[in-house]
């Protein structure tokens, strides 16, 4: 099974940030620009937190507030659950099950180095199960 820096080696190490004093607007701006659906929220160089989609959703969207009046940091999710690029495509899928999100901040020795989605661990595991398929069928077309 592949690992998380398989990944990041196939869809790169790009990853939207944003500071944490923007306002929601602004980051719904960037995210509808890069057809993104997350970004990370910095305070300075280190990582604060994460804006989601979700998060505009349930906290701005459904209050019936103004999101240019609102800055990032009064609602991202400051809980960030994390993986590291040796963290196993399986227990990635575990931990997004089991804590019912959608994106995994990659982080190395504390620094930010790439972004996962169900998205792209659902390809991984699919393109993994096809190779394995491949093979299997490579093996029986062998000793026919």
């Amino acid at each position: 099974m592949n690992k998380v820096k398989h990944i990041i080696k196939t869809k790169g190490h790009r990853v939207w940030k944003v500071q944490a004093d923007i306002t929601v607007f602004d980051a719904l701006k960037l995210m509808a620009d890069k057809q993104i659906s997350s970004v990370i929220v910095m305070d300075g160089d280190q990582v604060a937190g994460i804006f989601t989609e979700r998060d505009y959703a349930r906290k701005v969207g459904l209050q019936d507030v103004n999101p240019s009046a609102i800055k990032i940091a009064d609602i991202m999710t400051r809980q960030l659950i994390t993986v590291t690029p040796e963290t196993s495509v399986n227990e990635c899928m575990a931990i997004i099950t089991d804590n019912h999100i959608r994106h995994l901040p990659v982080l190395q020795d504390g620094k930010l180095v790439g972004i996962i989605s169900i998205g792209d661990v659902v390809k991984d595991m699919i393109d993994e199960l096809q190779f394995a398929v491949k093979q299997l069928e490579n093996y029986i077309t062998y000793f026919r």
